[in-house]
């Protein structure tokens, strides 16, 4: 039998950390449960990885799900999952960290606690085991996967994990259990969820009725842990540069968290408020350094919206001068199409290779009005007919369909501006200097709601209704005089809805996610592995209805299963979010004042700018 990608497997890369064993030291491995090449791409894991190296007493490992080719041999030879740095049975180490970056990893997370020897669920756990504990956006509604954990992270990892690794030591050195770990870990460290301490009761009709704390001194509500000082937070000087190609393989530079905008469906701009920004000179400083640590031939800036940085126009001119020196590229993601940004990547990429994308995610103006996007037909068409006059001819406009008071008009005018776009090309550059005929690629994804947003409270659609959308929209986009110039493509309508069920599911869906991965189901967020049907099946037999959790209507009132959660945003000014966008249906073109800035928004939009307010 052979292993494709063996270099996935056998550790030892560049930066890559290796210490002597102490006694007392507290063994981390720190997991990302999908392919090696994507979980190397992980920003997040890379920085506690350094973060935690840097502690004396402290070694951190990685791991990652093996491809089905190796997990099959390794449950044929018991084989055990073994850390990277090592090469020892994630089993000996004494916490496994997962980090939860999408919803359709979750029977990943099992794989992972099966090859390792973990018992999958929490309660058979004994003090031979390491203690599970997972983080990331996901754990912002852990519920449906918190059978199968420890305990949960809850926020930006830089801020906590000390006084954690802290309790872990007191405990152990005093001879203390498991149990006592993370009961004074609930109760002495923030932002930390331990499920076996709480309990949930449920009304008839399903919903929750009362989720509360079993112990005294565990709180009810857990506050996200969040970094405010980003200058002096930690940051890997020396990222690990892995032996293959990853997916995202270059140096990262995180410029900024937290996201100005306040569109309805986002649910990353929410957590990570607020916006909080790395000085000029710290970011110079660890461009520079990282890319003379790894080598690496290109560099790019991270952050949800990258034009939003308030001094962007300088720290591009610096990496210009810096990488040109060097000859490293450079990846300007996440930046709005204006004159700045196209002059900016017009110098930094060849034109004649290269595509632009744009994000109007609605095909009407009424519907961008609902969903706070903040971004009319103008500014979209306005900086299509700059990115032509400025050398390209190849666009990607992304959209979704099946959002809130969505209508065919709002579904057709996906088509129609796609048609505006390509049409633009021919007005706006003469023949004699075009790339080529313009080529427009339109892509929807299927909404679905997500917690902490003002679109919590919102039905989603069944997969049926989806594909109906789909559909539709391809009709719609035959119709246009450019069609030919036009290509559509849209996500799988069964993944969508099964992530809507988890992303808004309870504790009762712990059970459909074990059954599913004990009937096989692995990779689920890889196309060709996933296994609708069995996932359906599994629901039935467990008698779990998925229609409760994706298209039914939820009242005011309703207690979600991530309430007990503060993200920072309470749940008064989502709800009444929510109320705004259905206002914005029926008064579309109103425009309200921010009281903090002033700034004037569409559909009773509001305001997310650091000085805050509200619309009025």
């Amino acid at each position: 039998m052979s292993v494709s990608s063996p270099a996935r497997y056998v550790g030892g890369e560049v930066n890559s950390v290796m210490k002597t064993l102490t006694p007392g030291m507290v063994r981390f491995a720190m997991c990302f449960p999908d392919v090696y090449e994507i979980g190397m791409s992980h920003l997040g894991i890379q920085i506690l990885y350094d973060m935690f190296n840097r502690y004396d007493d402290v070694w951190c490992e990685r791991v990652y799900s093996p491809w089905l080719d190796l997990d099959k041999i390794m449950r044929e030879k018991k084989i055990p999952l073994f850390a990277l740095e090592s090469q020892e049975p994630v089993k000996n180490f004494d916490f496994l960290g997962i980090t939860l970056q999408y919803e359709m990893c979750y029977t990943n997370v099992l794989q992972v606690l099966d090859l390792s020897g973990i018992p999958l669920l929490a309660k058979d756990r004994t003090e031979e085991d390491p203690i599970v504990i997972g983080g990331g956006p996901c754990s912002y509604n852990p519920e449906p996967i918190a059978e199968f954990f420890d305990l949960f992270y809850i926020g930006e990892g830089e801020t906590a994990y000390r006084k954690l690794l802290d309790v872990y030591k007191e405990v152990k050195e005093k001879g203390g259990s498991r149990q006592e770990f993370l009961l004074r870990a609930a109760r002495e460290v923030s932002g930390m969820y331990v499920p076996s301490l709480y309990e949930v009761s449920y009304k008839e009709d399903g919903t929750i009725a009362s989720f509360v704390p079993t112990k005294e001194g565990v709180p009810a509500k857990i506050t996200k842990e969040i970094v405010m000082d980003l200058d002096n937070a930690p940051y890997p000087e020396k990222p690990v540069v892995p032996f293959i190609r990853a997916t995202q393989d270059r140096v990262v530079l995180e410029i900024q968290r937290g996201c100005i905008r306040g569109c309805r469906f986002c649910q990353a701009g929410q957590l990570y408020r607020p916006v909080r920004e790395k000085s000029l000179e710290t970011l110079k400083y660890y461009a520079t350094t990282m890319l003379d640590s790894t080598g690496q031939e290109e560099i790019s800036l991270s952050s949800l919206s990258s034009s939003d940085y308030s001094h962007l126009e300088e720290l591009v001119d610096f990496l210009m001068t810096t990488c040109q020196e060097k000859k490293v590229n450079i990846s300007l993601p996440s930046l709005r199409i204006d004159a700045f940004s196209l002059d900016v990547m017009g110098k930094v990429q060849d034109v004649k290779k290269s595509s632009l994308t744009f994000a109007p995610e609605a095909g009407s103006q009424r519907l961008r009005n609902v969903i706070n996007k903040g971004l009319t037909e103008e500014v979209i068409l306005k900086g299509a007919g700059l990115a032509f006059e400025g050398g390209w001819s190849r666009v990607k406009l992304y959209f979704m369909l099946g959002l809130p008071f969505e209508t065919e008009e709002d579904i057709r005018g996906i088509a129609e501006l796609s048609n505006k776009i390509a049409a633009l090309y021919y007005e706006v550059v003469p023949k004699e200097k075009r790339n080529g005929p313009v080529q427009i690629v339109s892509s929807t994804s299927f909404f679905i709601p997500k917690p902490f947003t003002p679109f919590q409270w919102a039905p989603m659609c069944t997969k049926e209704q989806f594909l109906d959308k789909a559909a539709l929209t391809k009709q719609a986009v035959r119709e246009q005089l450019n069609q030919k110039r036009i290509k559509y493509n849209w996500h799988e309508a069964d993944v969508s809805v099964l992530e809507g069920v988890f992303a808004r599911g309870d504790r009762k869906v712990a059970d459909v996610i074990l059954k599913a991965y004990e009937k096989g189901c692995i990779y689920d967020a890889w196309g060709e592995y996933f296994k609708y049907q069995t996932w359906v099946d599994c629901f039935q037999e467990c008698n779990v209805d998925m229609d409760f959790y994706t298209t039914r209507t939820r009242s005011d009132e309703e207690v979600f299963p991530w309430d007990f959660l503060d993200c920072g945003v309470n749940r008064a000014f989502l709800l009444r979010e929510w109320k705004r966008a259905a206002e914005a249906v029926v008064t579309p073109n109103c425009k309200m004042q921010c009281q903090g800035c002033g700034a004037a928004r569409f559909g009773g939009g509001i305001c997310f700018e650091q000085r805050g307010g509200d619309a009025v």
